[in-house]
């Protein structure tokens, strides 16, 4: 598959029309990796609007200030399965003087994920048929909140922390064989913390699932607004209702060794408007100020 290049015909611009300067970081520009983006226009939008690897970001004013009056930031993912390949991030805005779209190249650079061998109980493997209802559902339930439309807006001081304090021990990414079956590839961070540890909630949002489900055990899903969601896995406790607001810190559950695991541990999973991406990644962009 070639990769996919967001166009966008460019509307005819008046001269007075906005000035935008478009600039990104991000840990590397490989697939799993969060980039974000700043957009600064020299006069005042109506409408502001991001494309990226065939999706839409959100956008969230920033501080207005002398030097900069007028900023945007933008979260974009390249997702897990991203081929490598130069993409455009397409960024289109109305002003009162007129319409523009500017375009914003990200190099995508390979990455090979190594490969994990784990031994589980054979019921995760080849679950029983009277599961598979079950399963069915919880996977829609799951899938339809991947997207984050839920989250409240964050403000431009969004900022994650790791929700535990133990380091990540298993890699995002990493080719997964279990049994001695090959299944789909790790799409998280897994901590050995220690059974009851708090798990807290590594930025503001909303409780969009919390429940038991099959392969994840206990787990909670958090919607953080800008199209960040994050998923808490393998729990033995929840501590939250779905519907409820948390703050960053606050406790959403405990470790555990619910559903298809080798042992306690967290495993947290992230998307950005629905592209996989290393969770590790919020951290280190999106520090505490």
């Amino acid at each position: 598959m070639t990769p996919l290049v967001v166009a966008l015909s460019l509307a005819t611009v008046s001269a007075a029309a906005s000035a935008l300067t478009i600039t990104h970081k991000a840990r590397s520009l490989r697939p799993g990796e969060l980039v974000v983006l700043t957009i600064v226009s020299d006069v005042a939008l109506s409408t502001l609007e991001v494309q990226a690897f065939g999706r839409t970001a959100r956008v969230q004013a920033l501080p207005a200030t002398a030097a900069r009056p007028h900023a945007w930031i933008a979260l974009v993912g390249i997702d897990l399965d991203a081929r490598p390949g130069t993409y455009v991030v397409s960024v289109s805005a109305v002003s009162a003087a007129g319409s523009t779209v500017k375009e914003h190249r990200l190099a995508v650079t390979p990455k090979v994920f190594a490969t994990r061998r784990l031994t589980v109980d054979p019921d995760f493997m080849n679950p029983p048929a009277s599961e598979a209802i079950r399963i069915a559902k919880e996977t829609a339930a799951i899938a339809a909140v991947w997207n984050g439309n839920a989250g409240p807006n964050t403000g431009p001081d969004l900022s994650f922390v790791a929700p535990v304090p133990h380091k990540a021990n298993s890699a995002f990414g990493k080719r997964s064989v279990f049994n001695g079956e090959a299944r789909n590839a790790h799409t998280g961070a897994d901590f050995i913390s220690p059974a009851g540890t708090s798990v807290k909630a590594p930025a503001p949002g909303t409780v969009v699932l919390a429940g038991n489900f099959y392969f994840p055990g206990s787990t909670v899903v958090v919607d953080h607004g800008l199209g960040v969601v994050s998923l808490f896995a393998h729990l033995s406790n929840i501590l939250v209702n779905a519907g409820d607001d948390v703050a960053q810190g606050e406790v959403l559950g405990l470790v555990g060794a619910t559903g298809r695991v080798t042992g306690a541990h967290l495993h947290w999973a992230v998307r950005v408007n629905g592209a996989r991406i290393d969770p590790l990644s919020l951290v280190t962009l999106l520090k505490r100020p």
